[in-house]
This record gives C-alpha cells, sequence and structure tokens, in this order.
C-alpha cells in the first residue's frame, strides 16, 4: 500500500507509541484519524501530523464502548469520505500478581483489574477491528490493513496475567482476520514492542531503566520510532498478513 492519501485510524494517539505510529504514517502523506480520550494529547499529536507533511483529525472515543467505536468509524467515513487502515494501539495496565499470600493474608488480582485490561486492550481491538474490517468492505478499497499493537509480555509477564492474556489475544485476531479478510484483499498484521523509552519509563529511576536496558541484547531501549517504522513495514509490505514483527532489541 502505498501511504500517500491513504486515510488510516490510530488509537492511542495521544502520546507515546500512538502518537510515532501517527507522525510516522502521516509525514508519508497518510490522513490520520487520531483517536484518545485526552483532547489536549490528541491536539498535539493532531498538530505533529501537519508539521511532517501529512494530515490529521482529532477524535475522542473509547475503545471498550462498543456505541461509541460504531460512532467514531461512522464519523471518520464521513469526514474523509474513505478508510484504509486503522492502527488498533489504545491500551491499559493495572498490574497484579494473580495471588499474593503474606503472613498467613492472601490477596488475589481483582475481576475488575481483569476486565478493565480486557476490554480495553483486547476487545476494544475487536470492536475497532470489525468496524474497520465492515467499513472497507461496504466501501469497496482496493487494500485495508489492520495492524494490531501487541507486547513482549504476551510470552507471560511477572505481575500482568490480565495485561500478558489481552496482548497475546490480540496476535490470534490478527492471524484469524488475515484468513477470513484475505478475500476483501484486507491485510492484518501485529507489532510486539519490547522495552521501549517512553514516558513510563523515563519516570523510572535510573537504576531500574539501567537493569531493563542491560537485559536487551542491543543494551539500549527502543524508540517509540522503531514501532512506528515496523507498523509502516505492515502497511507498505503488500505481501504481509497474519503474522507478528516482534520490535524488541533481541530480547525474548
Amino acid at each position: 500500500m502505498q501511504l500517500n492519501d491513504k486515510v488510516i485510524v490510530v488509537t492511542g494517539a495521544g502520546r507515546g507509541l500512538g502518537r510515532a505510529i501517527a507522525s510516522m504514517l502521516a509525514s508519508h502523506g497518510a490522513k490520520i484519524a487520531c483517536v484518545d480520550l485526552n483532547p489536549d494529547d490528541l491536539n498535539d499529536t493532531v498538530n505533529l501530523c501537519h508539521q511532517v507533511g501529512g494530515a490529521g483529525k482529532a477524535y475522542q472515543c473509547n475503545v471498550a464502548r462498543e456505541d461509541d467505536v460504531v460512532a467514531l468509524f461512522d464519523q471518520v467515513v464521513s469526514d474523509f469520505g474513505t478508510l484504509h487502515g486503522v492502527v488498533n494501539n489504545a491500551g491499559i495496565t493495572r498490574d497484579g500478581l494473580l495471588v499474593k499470600a503474606k503472613d498467613g493474608d492472601i490477596s488475589k488480582m481483582s475481576l475488575q483489574q481483569w476486565q478493565t485490561v480486557i476490554d480495553v486492550n483486547l476487545t476494544g481491538v475487536f470492536l475497532c477491528g470489525r468496524e474497520a474490517a465492515a467499513r472497507m468492505i461496504s466501501l469497496g478499497v482496493d487494500e485495508g490493513v489492520i495492524v494490531n499493537i501487541s507486547s513482549l509480555a504476551r510470552h507471560g509477564s511477572f505481575g500482568q496475567t490480565n495485561y500478558s492474556a489481552a496482548k497475546a489475544g490480540v496476535i490470534a485476531l490478527a492471524e484469524v482476520w488475515a484468513k477470513e479478510l484475505a478475500r476483501y484483499n484486507i491485510r492484518t498484521g501485529a507489532v510486539a514492542p519490547g522495552t521501549i523509552n517512553t514516558d513510563m519509563l523515563a519516570a523510572m529511576k535510573p537504576e531500574a531503566r539501567d537493569r531493563l536496558m542491560n537485559a536487551v541484547p542491543l543494551k539500549r531501549l527502543g524508540e517509540p520510532e522503531h514501532i512506528a517504522m515496523s507498523v509502516k513495514f505492515i502497511f507498505e509490505n503488500s505481501y504481509f498478513t497474519g503474522r507478528c514483527i516482534d520490535t524488541d532489541g533481541g530480547l525474548r
């Protein structure tokens, strides 16, 4: 897919990986529907999309709510006239051990901790993927692309039962959708970031950051732009579908 003038929805676009993905695609001429909950963050990303030579428009949406997602994609198509892709990047964490025993007391990950993460990180991807595919099919676009942002945590991350399950799930979605949607020339893929230099890592103590960095074979943190480059590859490579790109500096 040539990115110039293509309309692409990016969820979680307000900052971090989402902002880097939006600006990367916009720098190659794409028109980005930037989706998030924080209007100030969204406006900053939209401005960045324009600065790099593309176009952007802000949309506030809770991807875990079906009505919100349906309305979002209806509005995007109304505003831009078409739709060529979606990057399902929006995600949250609610970390905690499955069970923890201390001094005879047992604490457990709550159902709310589990459900909140699953609702956004897995159900939100399902909803956005479904609505994007339905619009692309009804519009008869020549080629469509759906990219799900996973994580190295999909292999099992200590204290992240909920997050790990969701991030494994979004790869499974990409694999299933590749088989189901190929007849409509809609390709799918996933990107699994490793340890990326985001705001969360920047707030860590230096010794904690050093431990994370030293665990990476390349001995350096990834940057959001590295993830954006992997997303761009999936969009542009017309023979790529149903697979996950691990962008993790060799960390397994």
